[in-house]
């Protein structure tokens, strides 16, 4: 008789969404929940947590209330299993504001937000960073009804405004000094370089 001592594969286990608002593994680790599986997200770049500082300061002073900005909220989004993504800034609607202070994450049921923001991490060398943010999220933020989404991109130097019609979102590309052009906020006063360089 042949006994096989070779290691087993470890098959990995789907978490529910509650596993996953309760999962701690006591590391600084940032994961998202895509099909089911906890994915490590990649290593931020110092500008982007910058970014969206600055642009929540922005909306601030443009008379957004701070109960409706986020960094840090949590959106479940359509998928074959539970899927939640964090984009890196959320404009919340007072509705949403409402229903995510009530728990930890936007469920499937609750209201929209207005706008999510994602800043891309290294999209010229990490090709994984960069269609998470360009298709991935893409799909995900229309299948769930969000009506605005950017994508704004240090590398690339460029910031893309997406507006969701007839359930998929049209694109329009900002760079340099042109000034962003935003459905949901018309009086926006930004252009592309303040955007990218954090008003630096």
């Amino acid at each position: 008789m042949t006994i096989d001592l070779a290691p087993q594969a470890m098959t990995p286990q789907v978490m529910t969404l509650e596993d996953y608002l309760n999962h701690d593994d006591e590391t600084a680790t940032r994961y998202e929940l895509i099909d089911g599986m906890l994915v490590e997200m990649a290593p931020e770049s110092p500008i982007n947590p910058t970014i969206a500082m600055f642009l929540a300061i922005h909306f601030f002073q443009q008379g957004i209330p701070h109960h409706c900005l986020a960094i840090g909220h949590e959106i479940q989004v359509p998928a074959q299993k539970v899927t939640a993504r964090r984009p890196d800034l959320v404009v919340h609607s007072d509705a949403s504001a409402a229903a995510i202070l009530q728990d930890r994450i936007l469920r499937l049921n609750q209201p929209v937000p207005r706008l999510v923001i994602e800043v891309v991490s290294s999209s010229d060398t990490n090709q994984k960073s960069r269609d998470r943010d360009y298709v991935h999220k893409r799909e995900n933020y229309a299948q769930r009804g969000i009506p605005e989404y950017w994508i704004i991109d240090p590398a690339a130097s460029i910031v893309l405004i997406l507006q969701l019609i007839n359930g998929a979102y049209q694109e329009q590309e900002f760079v340099e000094h042109q000034q962003l052009a935003s459905p949901t906020f018309p009086d926006l006063q930004l252009t592309a370089n303040q955007v990218l360089k954090a008003g630096l």
